[in-house]
């Protein structure tokens, strides 16, 4: 594939950073007014996307040269497969939580310009991760979107908020230098550097085996710190604090899978493979992987605080999309790259029907959400899609990329990881059935009185998400699964 000059991929990135500004020009209280601009913008970012499909298919890379600093300190946008895929997901996403926040904020009012302020930026930062050309935006636009959430996961400004805004931070802030110190000693090797298949770094001077180890880890610890790779993943659970809105952005879209699709860069397109082999250190990275997988399903199964269980959930299952790259064979890959779209949709769903069932019945423990599901029976019908979808049962989309993700394992020589991906899917069951089964077949007691269902902006979204989820479990063959294994073939065949 070419690189081809475009102003698409720029206008991806900065079409929600500058209309971000049209939700503070709006009055304080219009949620409407807001809530319109707000659409537009994401909207616009969106179609900007698919407008770069075309080419990206016609073997063409979009790209768009921002600017450049220094030698070799170039602000470079490209719109690659994976970038796209990424992108597509991430953008597609975001239209369907600004109408669910139209809902969402009529409960929750105070300081909505800068709400939605903040929330769009995290696009454009999103965006910008994705468009990525080299490590140097990669780390300005991960920097950036650790700046743009921040203020969401403070906002609604108690003790309990700060506290946790302080930790989450702290935490990223702490991952991006370790991505910026690993950035600058290949500098200092190979200046100017562009991300590609096959990666780059194989051109490093030799007897340098040791170093690119160390490289590696850095980078894996920087990006993973995001990702939740325990055990660099205090910051997540805390971060709950935060309006349903943003933690479904937080745990579905944004900020843990920009940090998946870090390492991916770093695993594919400035190491590789064969180099990682050499440096015998991917086994390593599966055992934390797979550790992380099976502890934060456990966590998660001690929870009983509903936001916390789904929080620690997503720990597990970013771990899946880690997995499947490190494994390094096709059907692997292939898997990870299902599972960042699957884990995207079926825990955004989760999410939206947690904030429902909160805003309506002011319970956020699990064990009073008995009998929820009569009440609000469409909303728990789509939460049990997303629950079951996670757990991997058909014909809900899950099912797929976990099929090639144990796939993956055994193609590798590696059926401990398959084992270990059962064993999580058994533990997914063991925390998501029982809240199932008791909505829709035990009695409760709600001290607030409950509606049939939420805000219809707020409920129509969650059911548009849950039927796609079972269109994409249903016709995968036809849909998901032909992108994800053209997308690994373009990563893996250098």
């Amino acid at each position: 594939m070419t690189t081809t000059a475009s102003v698409l991929p720029a206008l991806a990135v900065f079409i929600p950073g500058l209309g971000a500004f049209l939700a503070l020009l709006a009055p304080e209280n219009s949620l409407r007014r807001i809530t319109i601009y707000s659409g537009l913008v994401t909207l616009a970012g969106f179609i900007a996307v698919v407008l770069m499909i075309p080419q990206a298919t016609g073997g063409l890379i979009p790209e768009s040269k921002l600017l450049s600093l220094l030698p070799g300190f170039e602000l470079n946008l490209r719109a690659d497969l994976p970038a796209l895929y990424f992108s597509l997901m991430s953008s597609a996403l975001w239209v369907f939580a600004i109408v669910y926040t139209h809902g969402y904020m009529h409960g929750h009012g105070a300081r909505l310009k800068r709400f939605y302020f903040y929330y769009i930026i995290s696009m454009s930062a999103t965006m910008g991760v994705a468009f990525a050309g080299n490590l140097f935006t990669l780390y300005f636009f991960f920097e950036m979107l650790t700046l743009a959430t921040y203020p969401l996961v403070i906002h609604s400004g108690t003790k309990d908020a700060h506290r946790s805004g302080t930790r989450y931070i702290i935490y990223c802030l702490s991952g991006g230098a370790l991505i910026v110190f690993a950035w600058l000693i290949i500098q200092a090797y190979l200046p100017g550097e562009f991300f590609r298949p096959g990666g780059y770094i194989g051109s490093f001077p030799e007897q340098s085996h040791t170093l690119l180890t160390i490289l590696l880890i850095i980078l894996v610890a920087g990006f993973g710190t995001k990702a939740a790779i325990m055990p660099l993943h205090a910051w997540l659970p805390g971060a709950m604090v935060a309006p349903t809105p943003v933690s479904a952005l937080l745990h579905a879209v944004a900020v843990v899978k920009s940090g998946v699709f870090g390492i991916i860069r770093v695993l594919y397109f400035v190491y590789n493979p064969d180099i990682i082999r050499d440096l015998a250190v991917e086994h390593y990275l599966l055992v934390l992987v797979s550790v992380t997988i099976i502890t934060g399903s456990i966590l998660a199964l001690r929870q009983d605080v509903l936001k916390l269980r789904l929080a620690y959930s997503t720990i597990g299952q970013l771990g899946y999309i880690t997995l499947g790259a490190l494994l390094f064979y096709p059907l692997g890959l292939t898997g990870g790259l299902l599972h960042l779209v699957n884990h995207a949709l079926l825990k955004i769903t989760l999410f939206f029907c947690a904030g429902a069932m909160i805003n309506e019945t002011g319970v956020t423990n699990i064990g009073e959400l008995k009998g929820v599901g009569r009440r609000m029976p469409l909303t728990m019908l789509c939460f049990a899609v997303g629950g079951l979808g996670l757990i991997g049962i058909l014909p809900i989309n899950g099912y797929i990329s976990k099929l090639y993700l144990l796939q993956g394992s055994m193609e590798s020589g590696n059926p401990l990881f398959a084992f270990v991906i059962l064993i999580s899917s058994l533990l997914n069951a063991l925390y998501y059935l029982p809240i199932i089964v008791n909505a829709f077949f035990k009695e409760g007691t709600f001290d607030r009185p409950v509606g049939n269902e939420s805000h219809p902006a707020m409920l129509i979204p969650t059911i548009i998400l849950a039927a796609l989820c079972l269109v994409l479990g249903l016709f995968g063959n036809m849909t998901s699964i032909p992108a994800a294994e053209y997308i690994a073939a373009y990563i893996l065949n250098y």
